[in-house]
């Protein structure tokens, strides 16, 4: 039994863990928290046991947040990928490439994340009437999400 890409922060992880309510926990490091509370996650789950898959859907900055999170957390098992497909999606962001192959992702050792985003290409693919880094005062608010689309 996997389960987690919408559970937020560890602690709810952590109790399906300790009643062996699933064999793999599978948090979405966009929305668990974040790079250090996915690591986390990971590391308690693996006290209990209990082995980490990470759901992934998003960008290529995301992916290598992901695959650096998954390189640090011993009990990482998989990580979930969708844009295997999209043939510009790693034209996105600049760095080596390919950011996989045949399944197998390089963790990059150059600072940070190991790519940047490439501004021209990521503008041509917007959704239409949607801008370049928009403003986001949605987001100043206590509480707001941008969850439309479950």
């Amino acid at each position: 039994i996997l389960t987690g890409e919408d559970i937020y922060l560890k602690e709810d992880f952590l109790k399906l863990a300790r009643m062996h309510a699933v064999d793999i926990v599978h948090p979405d490091l966009a929305t668990s928290g974040g790079l250090f509370e996915t690591k986390r996650i990971g590391d308690l789950c693996q006290e209990e046991g209990v082995a980490m898959a990470m759901h992934f859907a998003g960008s290529p900055v995301s992916f290598m947040a992901n695959v650096h999170c998954a390189a640090a957390t011993e009990n990482f098992i998989a990580l979930e990928h969708h844009s295997v497909d999209v043939p510009w999606w790693e034209d996105m962001v600049n760095g080596h490439k390919p950011l996989f192959d045949k399944g197998f992702a390089t963790v990059p050792d150059t600072p940070g994340l190991g790519v940047t985003l490439n501004d021209e290409v990521v503008k041509q693919h917007l959704m239409p009437g949607k801008q370049f880094f928009a403003p986001t005062p949605e987001w100043d608010v206590d509480r707001s999400n941008d969850r439309l689309w479950s």
